[in-house]
């Protein structure tokens, strides 16, 4: 088995972000530091990432969190910030997030140590939607919004056509509320495009991912997924259970 695989499928991290901790160095193979993601490995090597050994593959896990704001989403932070797996006290298997949410941004976030499903999910080529509530300073008019859902280019690139909306507006403060569904997930993107089009974001909460909405979650806690919603997503990618 390739060692990124090795380490998506113990639930280290997706098989992109195990890539990356293997260019970084932090991956030793029997005692020799790991350079390649494709490096083989087998079930009796022993493979340890920044000194603690990893694990073979565990338990699938499948997570759905109302993210707060001002936790990070990642497993772990090197300036000792507060991370989404904190929020996690009574699960023992070791889960990563699947894509990020800023700091500042609440709402909707899988997490799980399924590393193909991770990979697949955040992967611009399967299309899956993701739905985001915006407060903006302003109030953008039609022309403006449809613009917005045409696509927009940022950094030299134009956004994939999105769906965006007017819900709610208030004229005393000046601010109006939208409703955005995308299907690719750059880094930042639904505060990039809102501020090309000269609508800063004052608030962003992510209401629903492939489907999945935290509409009875509390914020900060979190459930494990149905076994239909599950099979849902897999069938969203095209995998089999």
């Amino acid at each position: 088995m390739r060692l990124a695989k090795y380490l998506a499928d113990a639930g280290i991290a997706s098989r992109r972000r195990a890539e990356d901790i293997i260019r970084q160095k932090r991956v030793k193979v029997n005692g020799f530091t790991a350079e390649l993601p494709q490096t083989e490995v087998e079930e009796s090597d022993n493979v340890t990432v920044d000194g603690k050994k990893v694990r073979g593959s565990e338990k699938k896990v499948y997570l759905l969190l109302n993210k707060p704001t001002g936790y990070i989403s990642t497993a772990v932070d090197t300036h000792d910030r507060p991370t989404v797996i904190d929020l996690l006290k009574k699960v023992k298997e070791r889960v990563y997030p699947v894509g990020r949410l800023d700091a500042d941004t609440s709402g909707a976030l899988i997490l799980t140590n399924d590393g193909k499903l991770a990979y697949r999910l955040t992967h611009p080529r399967y299309g899956i939607k993701k739905t985001y509530r915006a407060l903006v300073k302003g109030i953008p008019g039609k022309k403006i919004l449809d613009k917005m859902a045409k696509g927009l280019l940022i950094e030299n690139r134009k956004t994939a056509p999105a769906e965006i909306k007017l819900i709610d507006r208030d004229k005393k403060q000046n601010l109006a509320m939208l409703q955005i569904v995308l299907t690719e997930g750059k880094k930042r993107q639904v505060k990039k495009m809102c501020s090309a089009a000269g609508y800063p974001v004052v608030q962003l909460q992510r209401i629903n991912f492939a489907g999945l909405t935290v509409d009875e979650l509390a914020v900060g806690s979190y459930r494990v997924l149905k076994a239909d919603e599950k099979r849902r997503l897999y069938d969203m990618v095209g995998l089999k259970q």
